[in-house]
Formats: C-alpha cells, structure tokens, sequence
C-alpha cells in the first residue's frame, strides 16, 4: 500500500547497501569508544519524516537497526491509520518493535524499556548502531532517564496498605469519579494531571494502593528532582536528533496523509475492529482516527447486515449515496485531521520543553525546505547532510554536542519540576485545565481564547457576567516548601 510521505530520495551513494554491515561500502564504521555505549534518538512531531530519516541513517553508518518508540504502532493492526513503515520502504533496514501486541492490551512505558533495553543491548553486541524512532516522546524518556514512578515504588520500604487495588475505588470506570477519591487521598498530587487523564488517575491510585505512600511524594526531595526526565544518568550515551519543520507545512501534510490514509483503506482498518460496546481509553482502540469514526460505523451497522459490513470495502463507504452517512464520515475526517494537527502541536511543544527546560540536547534539523520541495536533493540537503555531520562528530567524541552547563540544567530542571505541580484552570473557555505557566501563556495567545475573553469584556460592561470570569484560577500552586509542609497556596491571575 502507499503512503504519503516526505519526497523520495535516493541514498547517497548507489553503491551502498539498504543496510550495510561494517566494512561495506563507505559507510562510517563505529569507532571504539571509551565511554557509554552510542544510540541514536530520532524525535519530531507526527509526519516530520523521523522514519525516512532513520532509514536514509543506514546508508551513512554501518550496522543500524531501528527501534520504533512508538506506542501504538508497537500494536498489531491499523497498519495504515499507525502509519507502519511498509516493508518495501523499510529498505532492508531492521526494524523492532512494530506489530507485537495484541491489541486489546494496556502498553506502558515501562513495558516499553523492558522490551526495548534488550533488543538495543543485543543491537550494540552485535557491532551495530541502535537508532530509536518514534512521536511518543514519554517512551524515549522512559528508556533514557533512570526514573519512574513504578521504580520509586518498588523501592520504598514498608508495608503494603491494602493488597486489593479494588479497594482504593478502582474498580469504577467512571473516571470523574476516580480523579475525586484522587483528590480525597493525594489533592497534591492531583493537582499534577488534568481531571480526564483516566490512565495517569488509575495509575496514582495503584501505587498509593500497593505502596501506601502518597504519589506526591514521589517527587520530592533533590534526588527525583535531579533525576526526573533528565537523560544525563542513562546508561546510553544518546545523540538526539529532532526532525522539524513550520508548523503550516506540518498541519497541510498531515491533512494530505490523512486523504491518502482513506485511499489507502483506513476505514476498512477501523471497520474491522469497530466494537460499539468497546472502550477507547486501552489498547489500540486509543488512537486517533479510531473514536472519530464512531458515529458513522454506528449508523452505517444500522443499514447494512453484520455479514456485509464485515465484507464491506473502503471504496463502498466512500461512495455513499445516504446523505446522512456521507455527512457523518466527512466529519469524522475532518476531525481527525484536527485531532492529528493537535497531536502535532502537543509533540512539539513536549520537544521544545525537554529541550529548555530538562536539559535534553536536542539536535533541531529544520525540514520546512524539503517538504516544500518537489524533488530528494532538498531532503538529502537539508535533512540528511546535517543529520549525517552531527552523528559523525557525536560517534567521534566531539566535545561540541555535549550537554550545556550541568549545574544550569539542574536548575532549570528544579524550576520545570516545581512549575509542573501548578495548575490553571480557564474559566472564560469552560473551566479549561492547562497544567504549568508553558501551557497557560500559550493558551493565552490562542485565538478561540481571545475571542471568548473579548465576548465575556463585552457582557462585563453591561453588567451580564462577574468580574471572576475574567480570571484565571492557579489552583495549588506548590513551592518546594510548600510540598514538604502540605500547603495549599490559591492565586488569581488577571489576563
């Protein structure tokens, strides 16, 4: 099947292999290296070409084998909608972690470094250059930072409170539900995630279950601050490469491979895993493009036989006569695009945080040329030239491409581990949830925003709405010596 992609190019040299060993060609061998072992990181938002770059990397240096770090291609099925590299794209080069899952299962990060370690420790054993690719950036930072919550847990001390995980209330599926008792037994730790993220509230939940300790004080003192989403303590020594380009050039490929994806049979894919009675907060029925379609397979089950709709193509979806149903997958493509276009912004705004604020030596290669570009050399200029140079010197030890000041970045990684524990709720865009100041500021600049705050100035000087709604609430906003006394500090913030 196609796929749309960044433009085709060849690989450098013809007369290298898709994926030569040491000694072919004249791919750069892996020096000796008197430090920790070398893996390659490459990270963007969805549709920037990380997978396309990984897979031109092995045409440069011998021995790479990709490891997807991504969590729901890691599932078998929805090839396309995943957006799986096809074999024939994959040119030879290995690639793990794709399609190993059933779908039906929970995958956490940490099932993900326990698959992943293994596989790049064999990958280096062998001779060869680990490159980990994918958008789910909390997968990388599991596999290269030392910490998580489940590792602190199992090394408390002490007795477990309750050996009944039931016990603590999780057995609801009402996820309002569980952020309250949340609330009632950690408020602190509450504070940290937003009230609809269902998987973090049942985790918190389980660990003060099998622990009992609070989840809040986790992440204190100086050892999780110093450790926490910072990749200096890794037992690899990772060159990280982030594949960028404008965010209107991201937001018009992504629509364009959204299209391509319905060509290419993602309604059949959907289809045949659409369960009415399914929820979609576990396995692969998370991702995106899976939930969008709800309400058009609902009333297409309606109009067709079980056995037809099984057997029903993607083509006969598309060519609908009902006017109802063609208005009901046109919405749900369109929402998708949106939700995908989200997604890219959610990425990259994760990227340029771990970047400033957690001390990650992110490597930006700005691919904006190559996407506008008709032909491969601008790939090959702007994207592989520049990717190739910084991993040379990186495999060479060069100095340049170390970490900035470490004292610095553990300032700075205090300060972002603090900001993380204050929470602003937006009460001129419905009570709106938006945790740290990065959050807030940016969706202070947002249109929709400034559109609602404009209105509700308006209604304020006829006297239709109270001044309170021209606020923001930061609700418990913690110091370092807040979290260790318990205190709960309220502050209002004027637009």
């Amino acid at each position: 099947m196609s796929h749309l992609a960044a433009p085709a190019s060849p690989l450098s040299s013809p007369s290298l292999s898709p994926n030569p060993m040491p000694g072919d060609g004249d791919s750069s061998p892996l020096p000796e290296r008197g430090r920790r072992k070398a893996v390659l990181v490459v990270m963007g938002a969805t549709g920037a070409g990380k997978s396309r770059l990984a897979v031109d990397l092995a045409g440069h240096f011998a021995g790479v084998e990709v490891v997807s770090a991504d969590s729901m291609q890691v599932y078998r099925g929805l090839d396309v909608l995943t957006n799986k590299v096809p074999l024939h794209e994959q040119k030879g080069v290995p690639h793990h972690l794709l399609s190993i899952v059933d779908p039906s299962v929970e995958f956490t990060c940490r099932d993900f470094r326990h698959h992943a370690l293994p596989i790049i420790e064999d990958i280096l054993d062998r001779g060869g250059l680990p490159v980990v690719v994918g958008g789910t950036n909390f997968y990388i930072q599991a596999l290269v930072c030392p910490f998580l919550f489940e590792d602190m847990a199992e090394d408390m001390q002490g007795c477990t409170l309750s050996d009944h995980p039931d016990d603590t209330g999780l057995a609801t599926d009402d996820v309002r539900s569980g952020y309250e008792h949340l609330k009632e037994i950690d408020p602190i730790a509450a504070q940290r995630i937003h009230p609809n993220n269902h998987r973090k509230i049942k985790r918190y939940l389980e660990l003060y279950a099998t622990t009992g300790a609070q989840p809040s004080h986790l992440f204190q003192g100086e050892a999780a601050e110093d450790k926490w989403g910072r990749p200096n303590n890794s037992r690899f020594d990772c060159c990280f490469l982030w594949v960028d380009a404008d965010l209107h050039v991201l937001d018009n490929y992504v629509n364009g491979r959204v299209d391509c994806m319905i060509n290419d049979g993602l309604l059949d894919e959907v289809c045949n895993i659409y369960n009415p009675n399914a929820a979609y907060t576990q396995g692969l029925r998370q991702a995106i493009g899976v939930r969008e379609f709800d309400e058009f397979f609902r009333l297409y089950g309606t109009k067709k036989e079980p056995d037809e709709i099984k057997t029903g193509s993607s083509t006969s979806m598309v060519d609908l006569h009902d006017d109802k149903m063609k208005s009901l997958l046109n919405e749900a493509v369109s929402q998708l695009k949106a939700n995908t276009r989200r997604l890219v912004r959610r990425q990259r705004r994760r990227l340029h945080r771990l970047n400033k604020d957690f001390g990650w030596n992110l490597h930006r290669i700005d691919a904006t040329e190559a996407f506008q570009c008709t032909t491969g050399h601008s790939w090959n200029i702007k994207v592989i030239k520049p990717c190739t140079d910084v991993v040379r010197r990186f495999l060479c030890n060069d100095t340049t491409l170390a970490s900035k000041n470490s004292s610095d970045d553990i300032v700075g990684t205090r300060v972002a581990s603090r900001e993380l524990w204050t929470q602003y709720v937006c009460e001129a865009c419905d009570n709106r949830v938006l945790r740290g100041a990065h959050e807030w500021e940016q969706h202070k600049q947002g249109r929709g925003h400034r559109k609602r705050t404009q209105r509700l100035k308006q209604k304020l000087r006829h006297g239709d709405v109270t001044a309170g709604k021209l606020g923001v609430v930061a609700a418990n906003s913690m110091s370092s010596t807040d979290l260790e006394d318990g205190v709960t500090a309220l502050r209002l913030e004027a637009l």
